[in-house]
């Protein structure tokens, strides 16, 4: 048993326990014991304190005051601390080799959990989680096959219980996506600015229970168009621009009169958050923010989503007016244009495989930047972690702290709730 001895000049009873938290060094999982011995040569007790890996009750202070302790240390009589550990033995058959003659070692700063923490550059909190959640007039919530655990939620009853389990791990934030009968679709998109339509009052709804929980919506005509796509379509198949634009403020100013927090035109028509910006301030909504999609590449990876809200083309793609995915400095234009038009935040669609252009758009503007985990990437996640190929769990916070690391302030992830409960199970 390991033992210390401190020689103090004063009539301290002898204590049991000393409580170890109060004296840096001394570790918590033994107990030290404190005991007054005379001496035959000198007149004053001496405390051996000895450590017990038992623990019998609660310590006491010695009753010394600090001037006596110092005069303690002054006269030569300094207590021992714990023993040093034995260096680790490396195995048998290990190479006795000189060191490396290197200044610099960056394993240093790796080498315990509670120093990788200190250095840890990016950080990663359910306040950085926009959770979209697909909506549908039914009071069931139907299963997403392409999606596992995603649901079109009845706007009136599982909307609401999702939400509240999502504010209940630190998630304040959602994006609405509807599903609309079929019946209500139409070439021009009409639907799309109904005041009394699905998106309007969930708004509503969720607004009368939650007046804190911020709202994004998503503006574009795909949802609520005959044929599928973000715009008008001409009789030839050319995706009209500057008519689609109007349909698209009237969508945005209906979107902030029921009291969305923030609009998000996701179509990728030119000159649009200009006139979105144009028409919520001439309707007195200046205080509606605006989150472009800016970087929305003609990707692969949305097929689940298109299934969530049967929303695919009638005909053709979207790359008249999604961008190439082989492009890189256009996110460049996209995202000047945005800035000057009024954007209040640059979105770049899909997240993972377009680490470059977050990175690209968080080093050249000052503006949030926002990354949408698109439906491809959840769904890979979930069918890799389903067949045991990947552990789902750790492969979800990992693709969410890359997407931070990048520039990403906030992130729309499918992943919302489940990785916010990780976090909150990680901090108890």
């Amino acid at each position: 048993m390991a033992s210390s001895v401190f020689h103090a000049p004063c009539g301290a009873p002898s204590i049991k326990q000393l409580e170890c938290q109060k004296y840096v060094g001394l570790r918590p999982s033994v107990t030290l014991r404190f005991n007054c011995v005379k001496t035959k040569t000198v007149m004053a007790r001496r405390l051996v304190v000895t450590a017990s890996k038992s623990h019998d009750g609660a310590s006491k202070k010695l009753g010394i005051s600090d001037a006596e302790c110092e005069a303690a240390v002054v006269a030569g009589n300094i207590p021992e601390a714990p023993p040093v550990p034995p260096k680790p033995a490396a195995p048998a058959g290990t190479p006795v080799v000189p060191s490396l003659p290197l200044s610099r070692r960056p394993r240093r700063n790796r080498k315990s959990p509670a120093m990788r923490a200190s250095f840890q550059e990016t950080n990663l909190s359910p306040a950085n989680f926009v959770y979209p959640l697909f909506i549908h007039e039914g009071e069931e919530d139907t299963p997403i096959g392409a999606m596992p655990g995603c649901y079109r939620l009845g706007w009136r009853h599982g909307l609401v219980q999702e939400v509240a389990k999502a504010r209940d791990v630190g998630v304040n934030s959602v994006v609405l996506f509807p599903k609309v009968p079929d019946a209500l679709k139409s070439p021009t998109g009409d639907e799309a600015y109904n005041d009394n339509g699905l998106v309007p009052r969930t708004i509503w709804l969720l607004k009368d229970r939650y007046p804190d929980l911020v709202i994004y919506t998503d503006v574009a005509l795909d949802p609520y168009s005959s044929d599928g796509h973000d715009g008008i379509v001409r009789e030839d198949g050319v995706i009209m621009n500057d008519e689609t634009v109007h349909q698209l403020c009237k969508q945005a100013v209906s979107q902030a009169r029921a009291g969305a927090d923030v609009v998000s035109p996701s179509d990728m028509m030119d000159g649009r958050v200009g006139a979105i910006r144009a028409a919520l301030d001439a309707e007195g909504f200046q205080h509606v923010s605006i989150m472009s999609y800016t970087a929305k590449y003609a990707s692969s990876f949305y097929g689940p989503f298109r299934e969530a809200l049967d929303s695919n083309p009638r005909f053709g793609d979207k790359k008249t007016y999604q961008m190439n995915p082989a492009n890189y400095r256009e996110a460049l234009v996209e995202a000047q244009a945005d800035e000057s038009e009024g954007a209040d935040i640059l979105l770049v669609k899909p997240g993972l495989p377009y680490l470059d252009v977050i990175r690209l758009l968080r080093d050249k503007y000052p503006l949030p930047i926002a990354a949408y985990q698109v439906s491809g990437e959840y769904s890979m996640i979930k069918a890799g972690g389903a067949l045991k190929m990947i552990d789902e769990q750790r492969v979800m916070m990992e693709s969410l702290m890359c997407l931070r690391r990048a520039g990403a302030d906030i992130i729309l992830t499918y992943f919302a709730l489940q990785a916010a409960r990780c976090l909150c199970g990680e901090k108890r």
